[in-house]
């Protein structure tokens, strides 16, 4: 009974730990579309320059 739960429970974990990884990546896809997004739609400044859409 206890090598049965033990594997369950190993199944149970890796099941949790790739939902988790699949649920990073996507996060990460998504803030590197809005971090390319920031560059298209950046504004311009007085002189006609492109502005830098980040304070650093």
């Amino acid at each position: 009974m206890v090598p049965i739960l033990l594997v369950l429970l190993l199944v149970l974990i890796l099941f949790g730990a790739g939902f988790a990884v699949k649920l990073l990546w996507w996060i990460a896809l998504v803030m590197l579309v809005l971090w390319l997004l920031g560059f298209l739609v950046r504004g311009t400044t007085g002189a006609g320059g492109r502005g830098r859409w980040y304070r650093w």
